[in-house]
């Protein structure tokens, strides 16, 4: 009996010492390993930060090489283990296969995302159209895009989305055109029109000279004459030069006796 009890100690004397030592070095090399990982991504952000590269990117990629070398220190752990690693990255790769057909929306938008970081048709701060949605771009992760509106509401839009269809980026360029369409009547003077238009185009400052003005007569209207006043300004001065621009022309107008003109019906009744 004694023999027996001695055997059976002794057996797990030695598994101890076998697996024991596998276990404590495996917990060592996840341990070390994660914290390697750590310190390499986040080099590799500032890195990045102090070439000026844009936050999204470095984010971006902060955390695809974190989790690549996680994914390699477990792997390690697992062959200090004993584990077959070989089997288990076939076993893993089958499960990852059958992950993407279920999840495709997502792996389509994570694509999407990759594609806009890259490629960067729009970044934060951006006032842009997309995905059916205009507004400034808060925020771009792997898979959605953020936009908040002008009355503040927060539109959240898959990344597959956006990269779908079209994409138009107001803050592209440091410039923009500026078009209003300014009718009068058809007894103003068309001299005088023109005179005033060049007038407030010349007065305000936030108006690009050297881009030209353009001030032609666009349409013959069933009540109007159409005017096309085209401008260029500063992008961020865009809308405050829209606004303004408008409110002068009617201000204008009104003392020089320029007439604008409203939809109206001439009504002929016969007598028979």
């Amino acid at each position: 009996m004694n023999g027996n009890i001695e055997s059976y100690i002794q057996q797990a004397t030695d598994l101890v010492v076998t697996y024991g030592v596998k276990i404590v070095m495996a917990i060592v090399i996840y341990i070390i390993g994660k914290w390697i990982a750590g310190v390499v991504a986040r080099l590799l952000e500032r890195l990045m930060n102090a070439r000026s590269v844009d936050p999204t990117i470095s984010s971006f990629a902060r955390n695809i090489v974190y989790y690549i070398l996680l994914a390699m220190v477990f792997i390690s752990a697992l062959g200090q283990l004993g584990v077959q690693t070989a089997s288990f990255v076939a076993i893993v790769g089958a499960a990852g296969l059958a992950v993407g057909l279920a999840l495709q929306g997502s792996l389509a938008n994570f694509a999407a995302g990759v594609l806009i970081i890259l490629f960067r048709p729009l970044k934060i701060g951006d006032f842009v159209e997309a995905g059916g949605a205009a507004g400034v771009v808060k925020e771009i992760s792997i898979f959605s895009t953020i936009l908040t509106t002008g009355d503040n509401k927060t539109i959240i839009i898959p990344n597959a989305g956006i990269t779908g269809g079209n994409i138009t980026n107001y803050s592209t360029q440091a410039e923009r055109r500026v078009d209003f369409t300014v009718g009068v009547g058809y007894g103003a003077n068309l001299d005088l029109v023109r005179k005033e238009l060049e007038a407030i185009a010349a007065e305000d400052e936030r108006i690009i000279q050297d881009k030209g003005i353009t001030i032609g007569l666009a349409e013959l209207a069933d009540s109007s004459v159409n005017f096309a006043f085209r401008v260029w300004t500063k992008t961020e001065n865009y809308w405050a030069v829209f606004f303004e621009t408008n409110e002068k022309i009617k201000k204008r107008f009104d003392v020089a006796g320029i007439e604008i003109p409203f939809p109206q019906m001439d009504v002929h009744v016969s007598k028979d």
